[in-house]
This record gives structure tokens, sequence and C-alpha cells, in this order.
């Protein structure tokens, strides 16, 4: 981590490098006032992602996925599953080329260069993920597979087909809770995508 004019970084102590890597960061920051001040805080390193939402202009729907996430099982989501887009982690590519990637795995559809609408931090408080949104256009075409995810990695993903009619409510009524999905949707129907 640099040090920048307002930032001096003192300390970096890895707590846990398990499945990603949990940091206690101790710094000195440089307040409004001119003041310096030591803060010790926690990032949990996961690698920076990808998600894209595909639409199907032609039948009016949008291609999800449902899955389970055991963050939100935890913290009071009943049955842990999650509708979201496409989405997975860089591990090192292009955010283009990994989307690209994740779409196949996940839903069996494949496609050419996906639009870049964002790049956004998703939790700064806590996580350093840097996620890069995008979206596709489909036609029926595109799915060459099942998709599904990869078993060995523990995903079991079911496809989901939804109307563009069926969407807004989705995130109304709670059916549709995860930020990168609502993000999409909402830029969806703000931009006339699904006009």
């Amino acid at each position: 981590m640099p040090d920048q004019d307002h930032v001096r970084i003192d300390d970096i102590e890895c707590l846990s490098d398990n499945w990603y890597h949990l940091y206690r960061v101790s710094f000195d920051l440089k307040r409004s006032d001119g003041t310096w001040q030591h803060q010790t805080r926690e990032a949990y390193e996961r690698g920076n992602g990808a998600g894209i939402l595909l639409y199907n202009r032609a039948d009016r729907t949008v291609i999800l996925t449902r899955q389970f996430r055991l963050p939100s099982f935890v913290n009071g989501n009943s049955d842990g599953m999650l509708i979201e887009v496409p989405a997975g982690l860089l591990d090192d590519r292009d955010p283009a080329a990994a989307v690209i990637a994740e779409v196949e795995e996940e839903t069996g559809y494949r496609i050419g260069k996906p639009e870049k609408v964002f790049d956004l931090f998703m939790s700064p408080g806590s996580v350093t993920e840097r996620l890069h949104l995008f979206v596709a256009e489909v036609t029926r075409n595109h799915r060459e597979g099942d998709g599904g995810g990869l078993r060995d990695e523990g995903e079991d993903i079911h496809v989901l087909e939804v109307s563009y009619d069926d969407v807004l409510p989705m995130i109304t009524d709670g059916r549709i809770r995860d930020a990168k999905t609502i993000i999409l949707l909402q830029h969806a129907l703000l931009t006339g995508l699904f006009e």
C-alpha cells in the first residue's frame, strides 16, 4: 500500500489468509484541519470482480442466477439463496474476459464483447473489492450450454429468465436483494435498455 500526502501506513498485519486475506492496517490520516490522527482498521482482501446484466430485448427478459450465499444465510436470509447477475472474481484476468468466462460457466450463454457501465466499490468500509459491471444483449441463440457453475468450486447455480415487467417488483418485494444486481437493473431501467 503506497503512502500518500494525507495517509502514512505504519504497519500491515495479516490476521487470516484462509479463504481470502484479512489485514489489520495501522496508519496516520491527515484530517481536514491539518492534524494527523493514528487509526487502525481491518480490510478484507478478496480480489476484484466483474458482473454483467444479460438482457434479451426480443423476449423482454433478463438472465439471472440463483445460488446459496453463506454470508447472507448467517445474516438472516432464511434459505441463503440470492438472485444475482452472473459474476465472479477476476483472478488476474481482464474484467471483460473474466465476465465472459463467468457468463458461460454460470448460465451457458456465450457472449461477445460486453459493454462496461460501472467500476465501483461495493463495501468500501471493510472490503477492498473493486467491481466492474457490464451489460450485454443476448438472444436464445447465445445459450450453448446448461450453465450451473463449477461443481469442484462448490457452485450449484440455477439459471433464471425473468421478464422485464417482473424485475422491479422483485426488487421492491425483496426477492432480489443483491446490490450489484439492483444497480445493473436500475441502470437498465433508467437508460432505456428495456425499451
